[in-house]
Formats: structure tokens, sequence, C-alpha cells
């Protein structure tokens, strides 16, 4: 499981390498109409060589139709269409991944708060800030994502090609998994 301490958080490279493998098994999932809906790193088992696995399909639903209505998941992760109780699609997934490239990142969800009604109002106005060490990159990436237009949100295929995602997983391969 990868549930770090509070604040504690990954290098870019590292960020970017377990953040493609999520971004790889979803878009499989999605291929299976499969939607997670709770991405989050309590969800996501490490495995040796740096392998990560996606877990916990308690709240997934097959649903060929790609059309929702429940709210489930996680509060911080949670998009502005299941906040606002409006049918939903594949597209949850992709807005999770954005928070948890954040999370990654920054050791801590974008729109957390100490109350729900204040991480929902962040949620739907899409309300967040990016802190100083976090590349251009990774920004771009995680701006791309966190989208409140659903249909908007970077695809899957394209998160995997997103040049941050491609540069800092040569990174980690050339840094991390050679060194073994």
């Amino acid at each position: 499981m990868l549930n770090s301490a509070p604040n504690k958080r990954f290098d870019e490279p590292t960020a970017a390498y377990y953040l493609r493998q999520v971004a790889d098994a979803l878009r499989y999932c999605h291929l299976q109409s499969v939607i997670h809906r709770d991405i989050k790193p309590e969800n996501l088992l490490l495995f040796s060589h740096h392998v990560i696995k996606l877990a916990d399909f308690g709240w997934s639903v097959h649903a060929p139709s790609k059309c929702r209505n429940t709210m489930c998941g996680t509060i911080d992760y949670l998009p502005p269409e299941m906040v606002d109780s409006q049918t939903y699609n594949e597209f949850v997934d992709n807005w999770c991944l954005g928070v948890l490239c954040y999370e990654f990142l920054c050791g801590q969800p974008p729109f957390e708060s100490k109350e729900q009604a204040e991480t929902f109002r962040k949620i739907r106005a899409v309300m967040y800030g990016f802190k100083p060490h976090m590349s251009e990159g990774s920004k771009d990436l995680i701006s791309k994502l966190l989208v409140k237009v659903p249909k908007s949100r970077l695809s899957l295929k394209n998160v995997m090609e997103h040049p941050w995602i491609i540069e800092n997983c040569k990174i980690f391969t050339e840094t991390k998994l050679q060194s073994k």
C-alpha cells in the first residue's frame, strides 16, 4: 500500500513512474468498461522492482453505458460531478489521477480541508494551488487532469505520453532501476 506518512512526498521521477503505471492500469480497466472510482494511495500496492498494482475494487463498477450516479470514493478525491450529484462516466478516474499526482508530489491532496463542506467548495471551484517545488511539467499535467468538464480532462493515453511523464520515467529507469 502506498500510504506514506502525512506530508511525505515522492521526487518527480518516482511520482511519474508510479503515475504512468496507474494510468496504464486505469486505461485497461476503462477498455473493459470498468470505472474504479476510488483511486488513492491506499488503494495502490507496491511490489518489488517498483511495480504498482491497483487494489480495492470495492467501489468499482462495470458500466458498459459509461453513465453512473452513485456518489462514492474518498472525499478528497471526489470530482466535481460527483460532489454535485451529476451523472458521470469513466473520466472520474482521470480526475482522481490528477489528485493522486498532486498528492505524490506534495504529500497531501490539493483540496484537503478540515471541514467537508470546505473541501467540496474547493472541488466545485477547482480551487487549488501549486507548491514552489513543483516543476512546470508536473503543474501542466495536473492542470490538464483537474478540469471541471469531464470530457476535457486529459486522456489516459495522453497522460502516459505527457512530456513530464516520459522525461521523468526515463530518469527513474536510468537512476533507480539501473542502480540495482
